[in-house]
């Protein structure tokens, strides 16, 4: 990690497999509504726009779903994942023929507004923290299937991708049973890892302040989690580290209220798992407009 966003949008083999479920599981085998109530030949015109304020993300995705339902479709994207929006702004045009659009509305928004959502409430977190140094990071507390959607919308609201899975970085918590033999065994375990995945980060989970010491002293520590610790441990953790060594994750109790005298406290990054698990969908809608109509 390094404290560098990692992950962006784009349409990869996993994310193509997702946008096909979503719309076969909403299209079934057609779209009975569009099909015989509105005219084959009909084109519109259509602009998805905000309901409220927020930061918008997935924009990309949602212009593949368009696309996907009809590759005639005219997508024009007005607004980059990542830009503000208040309401009434207008992220995207869409032009074709009606049915295509109707039927492929519903996945299209799923995917924006749930994204946006995450980069919203990311955002939040981000701007009460803003001038201390701290990075917002998020967790593996993500929808199944949707984590590289929803990272890379964490990476729109201005947060920092933690590890991806249990294969890219080493978290060794008190339940590991690597621990078990104290120290030596786990400054073995941490060479043993580095000699056989040289890429692969190691953190290590302290929830008392003896901990932080211990491991502060072993080789081939990236970063430390402080686990539920208050302030005055937060900013001791910090004062031991003195600025050289593994760098300090503090996690547990951070919400909105919170998380500002978190990070005043020194620690480099801040793990939030509210920014995924209960980030609420950005209302954004589609309207259609004039085909004619300039706006």
């Amino acid at each position: 990690m390094n404290g560098v966003a990692r992950y962006c949008f784009g349409v990869d083999e996993r994310t193509s497999t997702l946008i096909d479920l979503a719309l076969a599981e909403d299209i079934g085998p057609g779209d009975v509504t569009s099909n015989y109530f509105v005219p084959e030949h009909r084109e519109a015109r259509g602009l998805i726009v905000a309901k409220a304020d927020g930061v918008v993300a997935g924009v990309e995705i949602a212009a593949e779903v368009f696309k996907r339902v009809d590759e005639k479709t005219s997508v024009k994207v007005l607004l980059e994942s990542g830009n503000h929006v208040s309401p009434r702004a207008y992220v995207m045009e869409v032009l074709g023929k009606a049915r295509s659009l109707l039927t492929a509305e519903r996945v299209a928004l799923n995917f924006l507004q749930r994204l946006s959502g995450v980069a919203t409430k990311t955002r939040q977190f981000v701007a009460l923290i803003d001038g201390t140094g701290a990075k917002i990071l998020d967790t593996r507390k993500t929808t199944p299937g949707w984590r590289a959607l929803e990272k890379a919308a964490v990476v729109a609201g201005g947060g920092t991708n933690h590890r991806m899975g249990l294969y890219d970085r080493a978290m060794v918590k008190d339940n590991h049973l690597v621990a078990e033999g104290g120290i030596e065994a786990l400054q073995k375990a941490i060479n043993q890892l580095r000699t056989d995945k040289p890429g692969v980060e190691v953190e290590l989970e302290a929830d008392r302040l003896d901990q932080v010491e211990a491991f502060l002293k072993l080789d081939g520590v990236d970063y430390i989690l402080l686990d539920n610790m208050d302030n005055e441990s937060l900013r001791a953790a910090v004062e031991m580290r003195d600025g050289r060594g593994p760098l300090l994750e503090a996690s547990g109790g951070v919400n909105l209220e919170t998380v500002a005298e978190i990070a005043k406290t020194g620690v480099n990054f801040i793990s939030v798992g509210a920014v995924t698990h209960s980030a609420v969908a950005l209302d954004l809608s589609l309207e259609f407009v004039d085909i004619s109509d300039g706006k």
